[in-house]
């Protein structure tokens, strides 16, 4: 299957990690980090931990937070822009180093807030020597056929800086074949954290029709991850960028096009400025490092918390993939999950759906929800994007959100892994047991699945809850993408309850009403249909143009944007 996922055979168990911070976990967490430890050693710091630290405040959520769910009228103008200055007070409390991470660098309001933070870190960079500048390192992706002008970023992002300002500043960007960056992180000094799903992009989320997306504010330990995750991806690039191949490409122009499995592109402001700071290469920021950040201790209200990701292409295999079906695997009454999707990318304008060729069904996953049900009597429920939701008067190239699959389509293939995994399954039990234990519906709220213009509600959410008691916020879907991708376990009882009564409840309340019961007839008579993709190799020329057109499309950046210049020959 796809190389997203690697078995138990692919990989050789390795060497346990002492970290005291894992008696602390609950059998939930704990599940995760014997997983972590014993299979992905060389990765951890790098793409997981186990830490600890607070949230703060509410989750962030948007449209218009919690009373977004029972609400009967469209969001009123003005009504999220709340959401762009919470980065602002975020960013704005560096004092030694804060790094960004994101699918694609900020516009509109996004881009103001960003800017202000910026004269906010400068300012308080005055006090500091010439030979300690402020640190900021912001690096995104380079969606295929949609490369990130560094260039262009960076002269946007300084407009407001003064030209001696005590900061150093990098923008950098990469991809590796169909991988690149698509984690969310904003980290500050080893303390201050915000991750989850919302990209950067105000049409998204700010205007008509808002996509529904979650994110979270951390405090403590935890953050030192954000940092030491982004040095992960700026190591590749500066390894990319040491290769005669990008020793040449560095001094082309960003919007060059070029026909080649890798790209990283860097820009640094100022140019040349850190004389001695890095002599063997004045290009590429310096790596965070703990001592770099407070080291703030454990404080008495931390709760425990395992931050894991993925490096996509550059390294697998992947720690929070196999992560996640561990703490599947370790639920005893529930697993809730609010995400765009399950099902895979899709041909444009073919009737059907029909799974682009070459990908699939997230298959672990679903064994894994198919061994809750069976095995432990384990309730699911999924809350999806409405398919084919598209935000602001956008074209489904820019943003849709929603492969396209139905509900029904989404329960025949966890019911599927039942009898493909157990002997003997009677169906009369199956039906019955399924019929208790999978919910599916698409996002709702209380004005129904449509905005007053008719188009259906977008979902972007990359969350999960364990058992009531533990919960995931970041940026992985849980559909089949190898893209680089991070987020943040909160395994604590407390703060589990807390979140749900401001995100989950309103959430399922609105949206799983009796419209949504599955249709037993209807589910199970289509256990046999094929939903994954063809094989590439045997597709004629009008199918691969399709199938191009559905991967380009697939993390479309904003059709206006002046920082993506269109890579034909990508």
């Amino acid at each position: 299957m796809a190389s997203w996922f690697c078995n138990d055979e692919d990989s050789e168990p390795e060497e346990a990690i002492v970290d005291g911070g894992f008696r602390k976990l609950s059998y939930v967490g704990a599940a995760a980090y014997e997983r972590l430890r014993s299979h992905h050693q060389k990765k951890h710091r790098k793409a997981w931990n186990v830490t600890s630290g607070q949230a703060v405040g509410e989750v962030l959520q948007t449209p218009a937070g919690p009373i977004s769910w029972p609400s009967t009228t469209d969001p009123a103008d003005k009504h999220d822009d709340w959401f762009p200055k919470k980065f602002f007070d975020v960013m704005c409390q560096t004092q030694i180093w804060c790094d960004v991470t994101s699918l694609g660098p900020p516009d509109g309001q996004f881009m103001t807030q960003f800017q202000d933070a910026l004269v906010a870190i400068a300012k308080n960079a005055e006090s500091r020597s010439k030979e300690e500048p402020i640190i900021v390192r912001m690096l995104f992706g380079n969606i295929i056929g949609m490369p990130v002008d560094c260039d262009s970023v960076m002269n946007e992002l300084v407009e407001k800086l003064d030209e001696d300002a005590n900061i150093r500043l990098w923008v950098g960007a990469w991809r590796k074949g169909v991988s690149w960056n698509h984690s969310k992180i904003i980290a500050v000094d080893g303390q201050h954290l915000i991750t989850g799903g919302h990209n950067l992009w105000t049409k998204h989320y700010l205007n008509k029709q808002p996509v529904h997306d979650l994110t979270m504010q951390l405090e403590g330990r935890v953050a030192h991850d954000g940092h030491l995750y982004a040095n992960a991806q700026w190591e590749y690039v500066e390894e990319q960028q040491e290769t005669l191949i990008g020793t040449v490409v560095q001094y082309l122009p960003d919007n060059f096009p070029m026909v080649l499995p890798v790209r990283v592109t860097i820009s640094e402001w100022p140019e040349n400025a850190l004389n001695g700071f890095r002599s063997d290469s004045l290009e590429y920021p310096p790596p965070y490092v703990k001592l770099h950040g407070r080291n703030k201790t454990r404080s008495a209200q931390d709760i425990p918390m395992i931050s894991m990701g993925r490096l996509g292409a550059m390294m697998a295999p992947h720690p929070s993939d196999e992560a996640f079906v561990a703490m599947f695997d370790a639920s005893k009454t529930s697993i809730r999950m609010a995400l765009q999707d399950l099902g895979p990318i899709t041909l444009p304008g073919v009737p059907g759906p029909v799974a682009v060729p070459g990908t699939g069904w997230p298959k672990p996953y679903l064994e894994a929800f198919g061994r809750a049900i069976w095995d432990r009597n384990v309730k699911i429920e999924i809350a999806l994007s409405n398919p084919s939701s598209i935000p602001d008067g956008l074209s489904p190239t820019e943003a849709c959100y929603g492969n396209g699959w139905s509900t029904s389509d989404v329960a025949a293939e966890i019911i599927k892994t039942i009898p493909a995994n157990f002997e003997d399954v009677d169906e009369a039990e199956l039906r019955e047991i399924i019929g208790t234990n999978l919910h599916i519906c698409f996002i709702k709220e209380a004005k129904g699945d449509a905005w007053d213009d008719g188009m259906t509600m977008g979902m972007h959410a990359k969350h999960f809850i364990i058992d009531d008691r533990c919960y995931y916020i970041g940026s992985q879907n849980l559909y089949v993408c190898d893209l680089a991708e991070w987020g943040v376990v909160i395994d604590d009882p407390e703060q589990t309850k807390k979140c749900m009564q401001e995100y989950w409840n309103p959430l399922w309340k609105a949206s799983h009403t009796h419209d949504d019961f599955l249709r037993s007839a209807e589910v199970f008579n289509a256990l046999d249909v094929d939903r994954d993709g063809k094989n590439p190799l045997f597709v004629d020329e009008k199918t691969r143009k399709l199938m191009e057109e559905a991967k380009r499309a697939q993390h479309r950046c904003p059709g206006d944007s002046k920082h993506h210049k269109e890579d034909r020959n990508a």
